[in-house]
């Protein structure tokens, strides 16, 4: 079966000197987490190869479990904001938290956004599975549970201040006096069982009517939380079967709300390590698995699984583990790696310190072509999240190598069609809705007339 978009949707994910754990050590490696300068040129090389986006995660904790490359990062929305004085097409996507943010920073901040860089943001929601409690003064970490239900009304009441104002109210007519029609300014006034929320946002609509929403949870709650808001869905799978599963399977869902499952676009991470022959690529992939630190890998395995594993058999496969009540679906795929793969916890180890579970395709660049293609045309991918060993090379490899081969085949534009995040992924603009919860009169602003 063939897909109907007519490209895939190709986003890069810029995480500190790449995605491998030891790409920082790979010659000419330059890390990005706190220079800004190697950032920008590769949003600027992403938007010189008409890329749909750029992502950045986060995290609100951080530790010895990590690779020390990716130890500190910077706070992706300030990042953001540079990045958009710099830069006139590609999207911006940002992580932020539902669990310990605020609904009406979250939709001040991402409006904000997407009226400085003219309609590029998306915010890809986390309900954060590490337990980041101790640094905002709570006394423990939310279940898991809870945070997708906390996520759930999150979403709704940002989505709800996003619509504070109709398109149109803004007047602006200095003949007759009407700055604002007042009638066209809408308060949310949510109660919930997490947020009590009044509005309305003291922002006007975005260009794109809402900023892109991304989710990245592949758990049974992370799924149906994706096929109900989710416009982007990034996700990890290790084979063509597994991704055309999960990929029908979202898109069910997605039906199941209602909802065009066309507009909920699944892009898999994937690590393409690229040599001009089969046998560089893998001597180019090899030369990165002999630097991994094993003790460093197995502490990021232990923290993913929410168990320490340093004491167990590193030539076995893993045990029997109960999943651990933070990334559910992490944790499953690297416990499917060794029960349903065979692998021993040394290669669990050095295949998650490679790419933390993501598909890692490694060949000419005819070949990690062919392996995009094969998922794009079977329906397992709507497109992919571009997650390179290192950088800059990594993305130069990409760029050079493998875009060619894409647009020779039709799979991937040439030049930008249109200006905003929305019209790369295609999109629509969501119409301005009266939610449930504003029809309360604006409390000392007159609701009817002009202002």
């Amino acid at each position: 079966m063939s897909h109907t978009p007519k490209h895939m949707r190709l986003g890069l994910f810029i995480q500190a000197a790449g995605h491998h754990a030891s790409g920082w050590r790979y010659p000419g490696a330059q890390s990005g987490s706190e220079n800004f300068a190697l950032v920008r040129r590769l949003t600027e090389s992403a938007e010189q190869a008409c890329l749909d986006l750029v992502f950045f995660g986060d995290k609100l904790v951080t530790g010895p479990q990590e690779p020390p490359s990716m130890i500190v990062r910077f706070e992706p929305l300030t990042l953001l904001g540079a990045l958009a004085m710099v830069t006139e097409r590609i999207g911006l996507v940002a992580t932020a938290s539902t669990t310990y943010g605020e609904p009406y920073n979250i939709a001040r901040q991402f409006g904000t956004l997407d009226h400085i860089s003219n309609g590029r943001a998306g915010w890809n929601v986390v309900t954060t599975g590490y337990d980041s409690a101790a640094n905002f003064s709570l006394g423990k970490h939310p279940d898991h549970e809870r945070r997708y239900a906390q996520a759930e009304e999150f979403v709704d009441v940002v989505r709800g201040l996003w619509d504070s104002f109709e398109d149109e109210a803004y007047v602006r007519d200095a003949q007759s006096g009407v700055y604002l029609d007042s009638e066209k300014m809408h308060r949310l006034d949510h109660q919930g069982e997490f947020f009590n929320i009044a509005g309305p946002l003291n922002l006007t609509r975005a260009p794109q009517g809402h900023p892109v929403l991304v989710q990245a949870g592949s758990s049974g709650p992370g799924m149906a939380l994706a096929s109900r808001i989710a416009e982007v869905v990034f996700t990890a799978q290790q084979d063509l079967p597994s991704a055309q599963a999960f990929y029908r399977d979202l898109k069910r869902q997605a039906a199941g709300q209602g909802r065009d499952p066309a507009h909920c676009v699944v892009m898999p991470g994937i690590m393409p390590i690229i040599g001009r022959t089969m046998s560089e690529a893998l001597e180019h992939f090899e030369r990165l698995q002999q630097w991994n630190d094993l003790d460093a890998a197995l502490a990021l395995v232990s923290d993913r699984l929410g168990h320490d594993v340093r004491g167990f058999d590193l030539d076995q496969p893993l045990p029997e583990l109960p999943l651990p009540e933070n990334m559910k679906s992490r944790a499953q795929l690297l416990l499917d790696m060794s029960h349903k793969d065979g692998l021993t916890l040394r290669q669990v180890c050095h295949l998650a310190a490679g790419a933390r579970g993501h598909r890692i395709v490694v060949g000419t660049a005819q070949q990690v072509a062919d392996e995009m293609i094969a998922w794009f045309e079977n329906e397992a991918a709507d497109g992919f999240n571009l997650m390179p060993a290192h950088f800059p090379e990594g993305l130069d490899a990409f760029v050079e190598g493998v875009l060619p081969i894409l647009r020779q085949r039709g799979l991937f534009r040439e030049r930008y069609e249109g200006r905003t995040l929305r019209e790369h992924l295609g999109l629509p603009r969501p119409q301005w809705r009266r939610h449930p919860v504003s029809d309360i009169g604006l409390g000392g602003i007159p609701t009817t007339g002009a202002v």
